[in-house]
């Protein structure tokens, strides 16, 4: 016992500080993306839509649009166009609105805004259920993340739990497929009103490489999603503060 005692004070305390502050990324992450398509011709613009494996990107007109929900951050886009698509290291990307997705030349990357209803009602405490709708187990396994005490997203009241009928809202991974959608549609309706819808990772936003698939049936209309948190798969990082700022705690 006396061995396990001093191996934990040699650890020290591995959680996180919060406010977070000096989060260490790999030196391969690649986050909010800095774009400058201005500089562009039509030509190398047509190139650069080429490129993308998930159709991220779309012209109107003379502009130019990145949809960042799409998108997989494998950046090829960056490799081939440097000085059109830069990938920061920017780790804090989720919003409240699928538009907030779209980035053009000149966009400021928007911060979810917590109503005060939200912030009232799970403020001090969310339980969540998650859905894997067809996911490949990215983004799931970066949910499962936050339960470890890096992250120790217990700390601030937030918890998954086994049963709909316990929770306050669901977190959606996955591009969900034709096989998934009832079972989503079924676990949405057992968790009692007032809830809250998370939709977690590009294919549970945008479809992701799976974008058009006879095998995709995508979000019920019935559910709408309170808070979009793009990535393939997202860093825990990036889950969590977006969690944080939707319940008011950031």
């Amino acid at each position: 016992m006396i061995k396990e005692i001093l191996a934990r004070i040699k650890q020290g305390n591995k959680t996180s500080h919060f406010p977070f502050r000096n989060i260490k990324l790999s030196g391969r992450y690649r986050g909010f993306p800095e774009t400058n398509f201005s500089k562009l011709s039509d030509e190398e613009k047509k190139q650069l839509s080429e490129i993308c494996p998930c159709d991220c990107f779309s012209k109107n007109g003379s502009q130019m649009s990145m949809d960042l929900g799409n998108c997989t951050f494998c950046g090829l886009c960056s490799a081939k166009m440097p000085e059109a698509v830069k990938f920061s290291k920017t780790w804090s990307m989720a919003v409240s609105s699928r538009e907030d997705l779209i980035v053009k030349d000149g966009f400021k990357k928007k911060n979810v805004v917590a109503k005060p209803e939200i912030k009232k009602i799970f403020g001090r405490s969310l339980k969540l259920r998650q859905v894997s709708a067809g996911g490949c187990n990215a983004c799931e396994a970066d949910c499962n993340v936050l339960g470890t005490p890096v992250f120790d997203m217990a700390r601030f009241g937030i918890q998954f739990v086994a049963s709909p009928r316990h929770a306050d809202g669901i977190l959606i991974t996955g591009p969900v497929t034709r096989n998934m959608y009832a079972a989503l549609q079924k676990t949405y309706d057992a968790v009692p009103a007032p809830k809250l819808v998370i939709v977690v990772g590009s294919c549970a936003i945008g479809g992701g490489i799976y974008r058009g698939m006879p095998m995709m049936a995508g979000l019920p209309p019935n559910i709408k999603p309170d808070l979009f948190i793009p990535g393939c798969p997202p860093n825990p990082m990036t889950i969590l503060d977006g969690i944080l700022r939707l319940i008011g705690r950031k």
